[in-house]
């Protein structure tokens, strides 16, 4: 299997579905299924995507594949994953349609591409880079869900979305020691962060901002020992 392109395809998922999509449409489209006034726009920058980061042409009925695998799985969501692990299935579902299709292309059409990118450790940084921001967010949200850990931010006392960008500040430096070989500096950052909660007298929201944190952390660290395994 082509492994640049099945990248450039996740890259594309990414992009359709995180960075391109707000919250609010997320919901209404999770909420609403075939009936959103989202889904179809949704669904229209899937194919967009999927079909220019392919850089090829004849991957357009491949791309429509994947958009049209992509209406149905979010369309059918709020019938079929009402549950804790909706996110993860409704996730796994578009990845694997997303490398059933590249399968299919490798076996049924020919490549013919527009620009041949053969370097797969750059499309992996950009792959980490995208996943440290809003996926990471959205990531972590669910794990706490599953997990059953209720939110306890005191919107109060604390900026609104302070703690989202904040994690993806401390994701994307992570990444980036990680990438370089400085792995020390993120043993300063755990200290840092731990300094400035320690005077809060909050146990519960200390232990909540601490697994968010070692999510965080852990998502930005995996990312990347995985790439620098290539």
């Amino acid at each position: 299997m082509n492994v640049n392109l099945l990248i450039l395809q996740f890259i594309g998922h990414l992009l359709g579905d995180y960075i391109f999509q707000t919250d609010a449409s997320a919901k209404e489209k999770n909420e609403n299924g075939f009936k959103s006034k989202f889904i179809f726009k949704h669904t229209l920058i899937t194919f967009i995507s999927s079909l220019v980061l392919s850089f090829d042409f004849n991957f357009t009925l491949c791309s429509l594949g994947i958009a049209a695998s992509h209406l149905i799985i979010d369309g059918l969501k709020h019938k079929l994953n009402k549950g804790r692990f909706s996110f993860f299935i409704d996730q796994t579902l578009h990845i694997v349609m997303i490398v059933l299709f590249v399968w299919m292309f490798e076996l049924y059409f020919k490549e013919n591409p527009l620009l041949k990118i053969t370097n797969t450790k750059l499309l992996l940084i950009i792959t980490g880079y995208l996943i440290c921001l809003k996926p990471a967010n959205i990531f972590i949200r669910e794990v706490l869900v599953v997990a059953k850990i209720e939110s306890i931010s005191d919107t109060t006392t604390e900026l609104k979305n302070a703690g989202k960008v904040i994690g993806i500040l401390e994701r994307i430096l992570v990444l980036t020691f990680v990438i370089i070989g400085k792995l020390e500096i993120i043993g300063f950052m755990i200290a840092a962060k731990s300094i400035l909660r320690y005077k809060d007298t909050n146990t519960i929201k200390t232990e909540y901002v601490l697994i968010g944190t070692m999510l965080s952390f852990g998502i930005a660290m995996l990312a990347g020992l995985l790439i620098e395994r290539f």
